[in-house]
């Protein structure tokens, strides 16, 4: 059971800290920190440069946490969070990936919330650190308050669209 938590953790942390650095460099097939500044901006964000820093340092650090199994119910948190986001971005496109919808976001979400329940298991950095586990009144909090957070960020730096023409467009300037 351990191996297969490893090889989880590391799987889904990676590839969420790879998600964050393409947000923020030219890395991993990244646009650097103006592409990730743009694409918010396209997807209708305010914060333009501080939404794709704090997003792609949330990724990052989120998906590093998780990969070696630090503070597992709170990285599942933070990633649970950014990844919700993420969803509600694709939400209008519906759930399956090929029509780009929130599927591969949604399947983060869950094995997030999946580690944060099931511990990161032996072969951690929170069970070297002596963390032997975490209590459910913690982790419960925890796996409900990151999708809340998505929400809640969606919320207050989501601009509406606004329809003139036929075209759909973001309000400008942040």
């Amino acid at each position: 059971m351990d191996a297969g938590l490893l090889v989880l953790r590391l799987g889904v942390g990676l590839l969420i800290a790879g998600h964050g650095v393409q947000k923020v460099s030219f890395r991993l097939g990244g646009h650097g920190l103006a592409g990730g500044t743009e694409e918010f901006r396209h997807d209708g964000f305010r914060g333009g440069r501080l939404t794709a820093v704090v997003a792609g340092a949330s990724q990052i650090g989120a998906g590093l946490f998780l990969a070696v199994g630090l503070l597992t119910p709170i990285a599942a948190m933070a990633a649970m969070g950014v990844m919700t986001v993420a969803a509600t971005v694709k939400w209008p496109k519906g759930l399956w990936v090929q029509n780009d919808g929130y599927e591969y976001p949604l399947v983060l979400v869950v094995v997030s919330g999946a580690l944060a329940l099931t511990g990161p298991g032996e072969w951690s950095l929170d069970r070297a650190l002596g963390i032997e586990s975490w209590p459910l009144w913690l982790v419960l909090p925890a796996i409900v308050a990151g999708p809340v957070s998505g929400l809640l960020t969606r919320a207050v730096l989501h601009r509406p669209a606004v329809s003139t023409g036929g075209e759909r467009y973001a309000q400008a300037a942040d």
